[in-house]
C-alpha cells in the first residue's frame, strides 16, 4: 500500500475560511458607533474643502491652524474606520491597537 492513499482516505482538507470583498467586517463598529465615525470623516473632509474656498484672508494664522486640525480629523477618521471595520484589528491584535 502507498502512504499517500492512506493519507488521502483518513485526512481531510482544511476548509478556508469565507473571504470578505476587502476585508470589510461591521463587527467592530456597531450600533451608532459607525454611523458617528462616517459622519465625522464627512464633516472633517466637508472643511478641508470650506478652508480651501477661501482666497484672501487678513490674519491667516487661525486658518492655517483650521486647516491643520480639520485635514488631520480627517485622515485619523480615516484610519479608525480602515482599522475597525477592516480585517486589520485581529492582525494586529487588540492590545497593539489600542496602545496606537
Amino acid at each position: 500500500m502507498e502512504n499517500g492513499a492512506v493519507y488521502n482516505e483518513t485526512t481531510e482538507p482544511q476548509a478556508k475560511p469565507p473571504r470578505r470583498p476587502f476585508g470589510c467586517t461591521l463587527r467592530r463598529l456597531r450600533g451608532w458607533r459607525l454611523p458617528a465615525k462616517a459622519l465625522q470623516a464627512i464633516l472633517s473632509l466637508l472643511a478641508v474643502i470650506c478652508e480651501e474656498i477661501v482666497e484672501d484672508c487678513i490674519n491667516c494664522g487661525g486658518l492655517y491652524f483650521f486647516e491643520f486640525t480639520s485635514c488631520s480629523a480627517f485622515l485619523l477618521s480615516l484610519l479608525i474606520l480602515c482599522v475597525y471595520c477592516t480585517d486589520v484589528y485581529e492582525t494586529f491584535g487588540e492590545d497593539k491597537v489600542q496602545r496606537v
